[in-house]
C-alpha cells in the first residue's frame, strides 16, 4: 500500500468514525425531549400555591349601598328621562305601538267572546232546554223545614211549636184564595193541561190551587195548624220539572208511614184535599211562561201520634215512572223526617 492509499484509507476511516458519532447525539436529544415532557407533566400535578387556595379573591365584590337620595333620583330618571325624552324607559313611539297592539288584541278577544256568546244564545231557547231526553223522576219537599227534617215540640209549650206554625203560614201565603182567583183559572178536567199549541213565548195559564182546600191544615180554621192540639200538619210538594208529565196519565199517589218501628205509634192520618197530585197541574212550562204557576200541595195531618215517641216518618210518591227507594238520593220520590210530640 502506497502513501496515497494509506491517506485515503485513513480519511475513510476517519470519516467512518465521524458518521457513527451522530447516533449517540440523537439518543441524547430523544431522552432530552422525554425529560422535558415529564417535567411538564410534573408541573401540572404540582400542588396549588397558597394564593390559589385563597377563595376570598374569587368572591363577588359587594355592591356599594346607595343612599335614599340616589334611589329617588334613579326613580325620577326612570319615570321621566329628560335627556332621551323617555317615560319609564320607553319613548313616545314605543308606548304608542304597545298601546295600539294591546287595544287591537283586546278588541279582537272581546269581539270573539261576544260572537261566541251570540251564537250560543241564538242556538238555545230561554223557554225550554235544548236536550231533555233524560229527565229524572221528581223528588219531594216538605214544610215546615226549619231545623233539617226534624219536628219536635210540646203541645202545651207555645214557644216550642210557634216556629212551625209561622213557617206553614209563610209557605201557604201564595195560595190564598183571593190571590188564586186573581191570577189563575179554575180547572175541572182531570187530564193534563196541555198548552203546546201556543206560541213559544206566550204566557201559559195555570190552574187554581186554593188554600181553603187544605181543610184543617189550611191555617184558616186553625191558625196553629194542629200543633197546639198535638195533631201537627205537614205540607208535601212534588218538585217542578219542566215539561214533565208524572204518572203517565194516572195521578201520583202519596202515602206516609213509619220507616223504622211499629206502625201503630204514628196513628191515623188525614190528607187534604186528596192524597194525590192531580194531572191538571201538569206539565210545568217554566217560570218565564208559567208566571203565576202554583205547585199543588198535599197536606197530611197526624191525628193519633203517640206522645213522647221519636218516630221516623217517611212519605213517598207512588205511580208509574216514580222512584222512591233510591239508596243514594234520599229526596228522590220520598222525604223522611223525625216526629216527636210531647204533652
Amino acid at each position: 500500500m502506497g502513501v496515497t492509499e494509506r491517506y485515503v484509507t485513513g480519511v475513510l476511516m476517519g470519516s467512518g468514525m465521524r458518521t457513527t458519532s451522530p447516533e449517540p447525539h440523537k439518543v441524547i436529544l430523544k431522552h432530552g425531549q422525554e425529560l422535558e415532557e415529564e417535567q411538564e407533566e410534573l408541573a401540572e400535578h404540582q400542588p396549588l400555591e397558597q394564593e390559589d387556595l385563597n377563595f376570598e379573591r374569587w368572591k363577588r365584590r359587594p355592591i356599594p349601598k346607595r343612599t335614599l337620595h340616589q334611589k329617588i333620583d334613579d326613580l325620577k330618571t326612570y319615570l321621566w328621562n329628560a335627556e332621551t325624552n323617555e317615560f319609564m324607559g320607553r319613548s313616545g313611539k314605543s308606548w304608542s305601538l304597545i298601546l295600539l297592539f294591546y287595544a287591537a288584541l283586546y278588541l279582537f278577544l272581546a269581539a270573539m267572546f261576544g260572537g261566541c256568546l251570540f251564537c250560543l244564545m241564538w242556538s238555545i231557547s230561554p223557554y225550554h232546554p235544548t236536550f231533555n231526553d233524560r229527565v229524572m223522576p221528581p223528588g219531594m219537599t216538605m214544610a215546615p223545614h226549619l231545623e233539617g227534617h226534624e219536628i219536635a215540640f210540646n203541645a202545651s209549650d207555645r214557644k216550642s211549636w210557634r216556629k212551625y206554625a209561622r213557617s206553614m203560614e209563610e209557605y201557604l201565603r201564595p195560595y190564598n184564595d183571593a190571590a188564586q182567583q186573581r191570577k189563575n183559572i179554575p180547572c175541572d178536567k182531570e187530564t193534563y193541561f196541555m198548552q203546546d199549541d201556543l206560541d213559544e213565548a206566550a204566557e201559559r195559564k195555570a190552574c187554581q190551587f186554593k188554600r181553603s182546600w187544605l181543610g184543617q191544615c189550611s191555617g184558616l180554621q186553625d191558625a196553629n195548624f194542629g200543633y197546639s192540639q198535638g195533631m201537627p200538619c205537614i205540607l208535601l210538594r212534588m218538585n217542578r220539572i219542566l215539561g214533565y208529565l208524572p204518572g203517565q196519565g194516572k195521578p201520583i199517589n202519596v202515602t206516609c208511614g213509619v220507616k223504622k218501628g211499629p206502625p201503630e205509634v204514628l196513628g191515623k192520618m188525614e190528607f187534604f184535599p186528596k192524597s194525590i197530585f192531580e194531572n191538571k197541574y201538569y206539565p210545568y212550562y217554566g217560570k218565564l211562561r208559567h208566571v203565576n204557576y202554583s205547585s199543588p200541595v198535599v197536606a197530611v195531618r197526624f191525628t193519633g201520634v203517640q206522645q213522647g215517641a221519636n218516630i221516623q216518618v217517611q212519605c213517598k210518591l207512588n205511580g208509574k215512572g216514580i222512584i222512591n227507594d233510591s239508596p243514594t238520593d234520599r229526596y228522590l220520590g220520598s222525604v223522611t223526617f223525625s216526629l216527636e210530640v210531647g204533652a
